[in-house]
C-alpha cells in the first residue's frame, strides 16, 4: 500500500469515496476500495514530479477522477460480452481503464498512451495493485492493429475521455472495434457540434451522474454495425 498519504488524509478519502459509491448506487468491495485508495495515492505521488493530471489534490481526485470513471460502469455490461476485452484510449494516468479494471476483474483491460511518462505510470499501477487483468501499451493509436501479441483480438468496447472530436475517435479506432462492438466517449455537455461535423449519430446518449459534481457529464454510445 503507498504510503505517502497521511492516515487521517486516507480516512477522510476513504468516507468521501463510500459516500460516493452510496450516492452512484455502486457496491465495490472493501478490496476493491482500497485498491482505488491506493490508486489516488500512487497518482498523488507520481504527480508531484511528473505532472500526470492537472487535479493536484487528493480529495478532488476523489470525484473528478475515480467516481467520474466509475460512472460509466452500469454500462459496461461484461456479462454480455463474448472476449471480454476493453480498450481505453489516450488514457493518461488510467482514466477510465484502472478504476474500470478495478472493479471488473473478469473484464480485460487494455490502456493505450502515447506519453511514456504515462505509459510508464500506468505500468507501475499495475505491478503494485496486482492487476492481472490490465494491459498497457506505449504508441500512437492508428500505429495499432489487432492480430499481435499486444492485441490479439478486436475489442468488443473502446472507451476515452481524452478525444476532443468524437469523430476523430471513431476514425482511428474503427479498425480495432469488433462487429457489433461501441465505443463509449465521456463528454462534459452533449457535443451537438461535434455531431454535426462528423455526420455521427449516437445511439444513446446518457446522462451521467457523479457524486458531488455538479458540471454536467454525458456518455455518448456509438454501435459498430
Amino acid at each position: 500500500m503507498p504510503s505517502n498519504l497521511k492516515v487521517e488524509v486516507r480516512v477522510a478519502l476513504q468516507a468521501k469515496l463510500q459516500a460516493g459509491l452510496h450516492e452512484m448506487a455502486l457496491n465495490l468491495t472493501a478490496e476493491q476500495q482500497e485498491k482505488l485508495l491506493d490508486y489516488v495515492a500512487l497518482i498523488y505521488k507520481w504527480n508531484q514530479v511528473y505532472n500526470l493530471t492537472a487535479v493536484r489534490e487528493p480529495m478532488e481526485m476523489i470525484t473528478l477522477h475515480i467516481l467520474d470513471s466509475l460512472s460509466v460502469l452500469p454500462y459496461v455490461n461484461v456479462s454480455h460480452m463474448q472476449s471480454k476485452h476493453l480498450l481505453d484510449v489516450g488514457a493518461g494516468a488510467g482514466l477510465p481503464s484502472i478504476p474500470l479494471a478495478i472493479c471488473l476483474p473478469d473484464l480485460q483491460v487494455t490502456a493505450i498512451d502515447a506519453v511514456l511518462k504515462k505509459v510508464s505510470f500506468m505500468r507501475q499501477v499495475k505491478a503494485q495493485l496486482g492487476l492481472a487483468n490490465f494491459s498497457v501499451i506505449h504508441g500512437r493509436i492508428e500505429d495499432q492493429k489487432t492480430g499481435t501479441q499486444s492485441m490479439p483480438e478486436d475489442f468488443e468496447v473502446i472507451t476515452s475521455r481524452a478525444f476532443s472530436e468524437i469523430g476523430l475517435f471513431v476514425k482511428l479506432t474503427k479498425h480495432l472495434l469488433a462487429e457489433g462492438g461501441k465505443w463509449l466517449a465521456m463528454k462534459g455537455t452533449i457535443p451537438q457540434q461535434e455531431f454535426a461535423k462528423s455526420g455521427i449519430k449516437p445511439d444513446e446518449v446518457i446522462a451521467l451522474k457523479v457524486a458531488g459534481l455538479e458540471a454536467e457529464r454525458h456518455l455518448i454510445v456509438l454501435k459498430n454495425q
